[in-house]
């Protein structure tokens, strides 16, 4: 039997909304469905910009406390997030994964939106060809990360993410360092850097 082949989840090590001084990280449910749904095929490989413990929004705890796939991943799969790898050292690896996925929460506002590591690997996976991937807020690790031509990784491409509207209704928008849903669209139609 083949092994299976690899892919990357990358979580946010921002663990402070710095307008509120409150908690905040990834959010539990973009992680858990996505890697329940892949794990039977992939050998997941989770990472964050600091490697270790990366922090999970405690919002996102309480807002899936009815959902059983996240209570049951809260309770028996925290090695997950605490034992991450660091972003860094899978540089230059494209070739050993299948793609990239970025979890969402506000936590990726801050720390990967302008995260070199983060675009270099990004870049390297999407001119390998590899799978480049995001939800909701985890389209602001791609939103500036260029590509060996000069233009926008997102000029031109269709990407979806948290609405503007979305982050109205969740009355984020005043603590946002930008909105992702305006961020992709303004990108979208850049085509030279």
């Amino acid at each position: 039997m083949s092994p299976k082949p690899k892919f990357i989840f990358v979580l946010s090590s921002q663990s402070i909304l710095p307008s509120r001084g409150t908690p905040t990280g990834w959010y539990l449910p973009e992680l858990v469905h996505p890697y329940n749904a892949l794990a039977s095929v992939f050998d997941i490989i989770v990472a964050s910009p600091e490697g270790g413990e990366a922090p999970l929004d405690p919002y996102s705890i309480e807002a899936t406390k009815e959902d059983p796939e996240c209570v049951a991943f809260l309770k028996e799969k925290s090695h997950i997030w605490k034992n991450t790898v660091k972003l860094q050292s899978l540089l230059g690896k494209a070739p050993e994964f299948a793609g990239i996925f970025y979890v969402g929460g506000h936590g990726p506002m801050f720390d990967l939106a302008n995260n070199e590591i983060s675009h270099a690997l990004v870049h390297e996976f999407y001119e390998s060809g590899n799978v480049v991937s995001a939800v909701c807020h985890g389209p602001a690790a791609l939103v500036n990360v260029k590509l060996s031509d000069g233009t926008y990784l997102v000029a031109g491409q269709e990407v979806t993410g948290l609405s503007n509207a979305e982050e109205d209704i969740m009355q984020f928008t005043k603590d946002m360092p930008f909105l992702c849903d305006q961020a992709t669209r303004e990108w979208r139609n850049l085509r030279e850097g």
